[in-house]
């Protein structure tokens, strides 16, 4: 079985920093694509920032210039770095990561508990 769990959520007013991260944990033979999403009080869930398993990365364009998303290979982690964070960013981020787990043929979805950002003008 694999986990994934964030830390790093908050309170924070407008123009303030957050880091978010994620460990990924159990049976792992490899990670390909992490990436973090969000949920808004009634809106659907929406990819944030992704990250390849050889560093290429994408972002939404609402958060272009202001998050950024890093991983550490060696340790299954992935960190989203996010500055000038505005009221709108506010929503419960969720980790995701695309697992081959041991015993496995193919990779699979995996998410984490998700952790509330909430940002106060």
């Amino acid at each position: 079985q694999v986990q994934l769990v964030e830390s790093g959520g908050g309170l924070v007013q407008a123009g303030g920093s957050l880091r978010l991260s994620c460990a990924a944990s159990g049976s792992i033979h490899s990670i390909n694509a992490m990436g973090w999403y969000r949920r808004a009080p009634g809106k659907q869930r929406e990819l944030v920032a992704r990250i390849t398993g050889n560093g290429s990365t994408n972002y939404q364009d609402s958060v272009k210039g202001r998050f950024a998303i890093s991983r550490d290979n060696a340790k299954n982690t992935v960190s989203l770095q996010m500055n000038s964070l505005k009221p709108e960013d506010t929503a419960v981020y969720f980790c995701n990561a695309g697992v081959l787990s041991g015993g496995s043929r193919w990779y699979n979805d995996y998410w984490g508990q998700g952790t509330q950002v909430t940002v106060s003008s």
